[in-house]
């Protein structure tokens, strides 16, 4: 049974993941056929004839997949990067923004809101700009964390990250108080959103997905190893300021295209590891590829919420992703009390 285990939990979520990517094709204000849809992919992806025709096709397959699409690259990258950054720091209320990603993107795509609001580059700059600020917060954080010498471990990284995360929020705000007229977008752009423009952004998310996704999860059994200790680990051979340099190189690359397209999108780094952990086990070797495919089919699903809960408007998917994280963190914790 121990053998089968994790076969059974691989195929289940594949499942999972289907129903949700097919959950997002087919909810709109235009109905398509189940079928069609499927039929429709395979077409598009091989060269085939679609069986949908004139505005049918162009809505299928220019908005409904691209922002499914979409959704399954940046949600599956926010949870393994949430489960990676568990296992490195073994911490597991950690979560992808643990070391200032969210507060670097923000002040990044701050100042592209404020300072170029009419060039016809920004919606290229703003992806780009997040990127860049969540980049440089983590390298910041973590050079100043490894300042503090090998015997702080992992708690001088989680404290550099809440420092430079406090400096970077200070700027941001301070650039919204110079320029009142854009606070009402830079927040639009903090609460997350998965509008796209076609296939552009899922471009953009793509390379640094699949980069990420191989690294971590080619060091899903030294996690295992980290797990009991940086002494334990060292003992074992591994080489563990090497090891949590990769982990957070590869996590953080993954937080930061996440946000560069999507904007801060909460708690899935914490809700999916943690709901994995629960059913299936705590072994990153099962954690890290599970992580992926059901994030992905989970902001999915938050993603279809958050069309039609207030059909026609949209509300903002950080907003839902937050309404399930919130309960979720606090069970979270009164386990962690319990154990």
């Amino acid at each position: 049974m121990r053998i089968r285990a994790p076969r059974l939990w691989f195929l289940a979520s594949a499942v999972f993941l289907a129903a949700a990517l097919l959950t997002g094709a087919l909810v709109g204000p235009v109905h398509l056929g189940a079928v069609d849809v499927v039929r429709a992919t395979f077409a598009h992806v091989f060269g085939l004839q679609s069986p949908l025709r004139g505005p049918d096709d162009a809505i299928f397959w220019e908005l409904r997949l691209p922002r499914v699409v979409l959704g399954a690259l940046v949600g599956g990258t926010l949870a393994v990067a949430g489960a990676a950054y568990q296992g490195v720091f073994r911490n597991p209320l950690a979560d992808p923004y643990l070391l200032g990603a969210a507060a670097g993107a923000g002040l990044g795509a701050t100042l592209v809101v404020a300072y170029a609001p009419s060039s016809a580059l920004t919606g290229n700059l703003l992806p780009i700009s997040a990127f860049v600020g969540a980049s440089v917060a983590v390298v910041v954080a973590y050079a100043l964390g490894r300042s503090a010498g090998a015997a702080a471990g992992p708690a001088g990284l989680v404290l550099a990250g809440v420092t430079i995360a406090s400096f970077f929020t200070a700027l941001q705000t301070f650039v919204q108080q110079q320029n009142v007229d854009t606070v009402q977008a830079v927040y639009t752009w903090l609460l997350g959103r998965l509008a796209t423009s076609g296939w552009h952004e899922v471009g953009i998310i793509a390379p640094y997905a699949a980069a990420s996704w191989l690294i971590l999860l080619g060091h899903r059994r030294l996690l295992d190893v980290l797990a009991v200790g940086d002494d334990e680990a060292a003992a074992l051979g591994v080489n563990v300021a090497r090891v949590r340099l990769f982990v957070v190189v590869a996590a953080t690359i993954a937080t930061a295209a996440a946000v560069a397209v999507a904007g801060l999108i909460a708690f899935v780094g914490i809700i999916v590891p943690h709901t994995i952990r629960l059913l299936a086990g705590g072994s990153y070797r099962l954690l890290l590829p599970l992580s992926v495919v059901i994030g992905a089919g989970f902001l999915v699903l938050a993603d279809v919420v958050a069309r039609t809960v207030l059909s026609p408007a949209e509300l903002p998917i950080g907003v839902v992703t937050a309404f399930f994280g919130a309960p979720f963190f606090a069970v979270v914790l009164r386990t962690s009390r319990r154990a």
